[in-house]
């Protein structure tokens, strides 16, 4: 077959699966966040093996990807390489209509995913507030991880940090002795009074904490010269969206450093400690920071047991500023279902 027909077949395959109420919806629905079955049987209203039909045909079509972690699947608009595949998708998606009622009704029911899903998280984060730090080293000696991470730091004193996910705020301590001014954002008001409380007592009148959502942090583009996420991401629905952020808030040349599990089988850390991720790959990480516009330019490894931590080091190019990927929606639901 003539490359001509290939991208024809291609074409009306693409077209075919979109042509369905259901299947239009999820599309639609995916470019907002990455979903599993159970959360979009919520959102549709419809039975699961329906649902999972129309999921493989999207998937099939290569309008969806699917990825696999544990026992859970996830499903997100596809970002494919050729560039009329992308402005097909976009042409579809950017015809559905803002104020159509179905859309709005499956947006409010997205808000209610995400607002279940941090729930939990936060649920989780108020029971166990008390013992957080002893809890993140269960796997890996918190000496060595921050040993490392300390090595990464270039520059000279005068130097900005924002702790994204500060929890009890150790990583803002560890660092905010070296910086002149240091900042960490938590969700959690528990974790913020254990940060505040670390601060006051080593003395750390250069640093504060604040509380923001990982997703919109509440400070202003290009302010810091340092952006942590220590055992952060894979907490985290939207990865790309974290990193994005965080992106966002670093100046020229800024480093970020990631400090997360590297790809396991754990999956009793999703119900026992509320685990979104397991784990993430040096490849999909890669992937995360180039669609921000973030260079990879360091990985380390601490072989744990049973888990491995990985640190990756990113640095933010002066003359590129992060942009996400032709059309990805950083716009949450919740934020729509707020307009209705």
């Amino acid at each position: 077959m003539s490359a001509k027909y290939r991208f024809m077949d291609e074409l009306l395959k693409k077209l075919k699966a979109a042509a369905e109420e259901t299947r239009l919806r999820i599309l639609a629905i995916c470019a907002y966040a990455e979903l599993t079955v159970t959360e979009l049987t919520h959102i549709l209203g419809q039975s699961q093996p329906r649902v999972s039909r129309h999921l493989k045909l999207l998937c099939d079509a290569g309008l969806l990807n699917r990825s696999r972690e544990g026992s859970w699947v996830f499903y997100r608009r596809a970002e494919n390489a050729e560039r009329h595949s992308n402005e097909l998708v976009e042409s579809i998606l950017g015809s559905v209509p803002e104020n159509d009622m179905q859309f709005r009704r499956d947006m409010r029911r997205l808000a209610e995913v995400r607002k279940n899903r941090r729930a939990a998280a936060e649920s989780y984060f108020r029971e166990n507030a008390a013992e957080w730090d002893s809890l993140r080293s269960l796997h890996v000696d918190e000496a060595k991880v921050e040993e490392r991470m300390l090595s990464f730091v270039t520059g000279d004193r005068h130097q900005s940090i924002i702790d994204i996910g500060t929890g009890t705020g150790r990583i803002l301590e560890l660092f905010g002795q070296r910086m002149d001014r240091g900042v960490g954002v938590d969700l959690s008001h528990e974790m913020l009074s254990l940060a505040r409380t670390r601060m006051d007592e080593a003395g750390l009148s250069t640093c504060q904490v604040r509380h923001g959502d990982m997703y919109q942090l509440p400070i202003e583009d290009e302010s810091f010269d340092i952006a942590t996420l220590h055992l952060v991401l894979h907490f985290a629905d939207d990865p790309a969206a974290v990193i994005h952020e965080a992106a966002r808030v670093m100046a020229a040349n800024a480093q970020l450093i990631i400090v997360d599990y590297a790809p396991h089988e754990m999956e009793e850390l999703r119900n026992q400690y509320a685990h979104r991720r397991l784990g993430f790959s040096d490849s999909k990480v890669r992937e995360l920071l180039f669609a921000s516009g973030l260079h990879l330019s360091a990985i380390d490894s601490l072989p744990g047991d049973p888990l491995t931590l990985k640190i990756w080091v990113a640095t933010k190019p002066e003359a590129h500023p992060p942009s996400l990927p032709s059309g990805f929606v950083t716009s949450s639901a919740r934020e729509i279902s707020r307009r209705d």
